[in-house]
């Protein structure tokens, strides 16, 4: 009978160089370099050569006076545990948080909800898009919501870097207090009436996304003042809510744009 197998000793801890938020991936580590310089406290890299998209984010990083660092494959495999972190890895300061008191309504505020959306990669993907149709703030529950992970940040390929956030106790209350201040509650739902009516995302402006699948909740859907849809052309019943929300935010710059007769 052959001996038992020995068992392999258990690998040493890391030695973490550096403190701060862990950000993974290629494009999500650049845009924490361009949102916070050096605030950013290093970079891990996985060896490679000059022609790699490694090298030119390690000149990135070191042209701001980031200290850049080599680790293996396996190193930043057991640091991110196994996140798709393709060899860049940041640790970058805490990401921007307000309170719903200090948002404005500005004639052009522009204010994204999420109602209990718990998929990384739509949060992460509204968070882009809001990002990109220039948001001011993104509303979230502090219950049943997305975790803010590296999972989050790297499905926003980084735009969480430049994205103000704000966690709510409750989205209605919340809601109903931005309306006080004078903002418009828009709820996507497809009970809603058509999103292109008259100049319905004019002035300031909430969008509230609701969750996958369920949709909005009663009490949100209560806390609106208008619920739009949009028409499909197709045999398709529902679009995703990351999808549903970026076409709802283009519509609100493409009618702003139309009001100032610049489209």
């Amino acid at each position: 009978m052959k001996p038992p197998y020995p068992h392999r000793p258990p690998a040493p801890p890391l030695e973490i160089p550096f403190e701060g938020r862990l950000v993974c991936g290629v494009q999500p580590v650049r845009e924490a370099i361009r949102a916070h310089g050096e605030k950013v406290r290093g970079v891990l890299l996985e060896a490679h050569d000059e022609q790699s998209p490694l090298d030119g984010l390690r000149r990135f990083a070191e042209a701001r006076g980031i200290a850049v660092q080599r680790w293996g494959r396996s190193e930043l495999d057991r640091l991110t545990t196994q996140q798709r972190h393709q060899g860049a890895v940041a640790f970058a300061p805490p990401l921007h948080f307000t309170q719903v008191a200090d948002i404005e309504a500005t004639p052009d505020a522009l204010v994204v909800a999420l109602d209990e959306l718990e998929d990384p990669q739509n949060f992460g993907a509204i968070v882009r898009s809001s990002v990109a149709m220039g948001a001011k703030a993104i509303l979230f529950p502090e219950h049943h919501a997305a975790p803010l992970t590296p999972s989050t940040f790297r499905a926003s390929a980084g735009a969480v870097e430049h994205a103000l956030f704000c966690r709510v106790g409750s989205l209605p209350r919340a809601l109903e207090e931005l309306h006080a201040k004078g903002f418009s509650i828009v709820g996507l739902d497809s009970n809603g009436k058509s999103y292109d009516t008259g100049a319905l995302f004019l002035g300031p402006t909430v969008v509230v996304v609701g969750a996958e699948g369920k949709g909005l909740r009663k009490s949100v859907r209560a806390a609106c003042n208008d619920l739009v849809t949009f028409p499909l052309l197709g045999p398709v019943e529902s679009l995703n809510a990351s999808v549903a929300a970026g076409i709802a935010l283009h519509e609100v710059q493409a009618q702003r744009r139309r009001a100032k007769g610049d489209a």
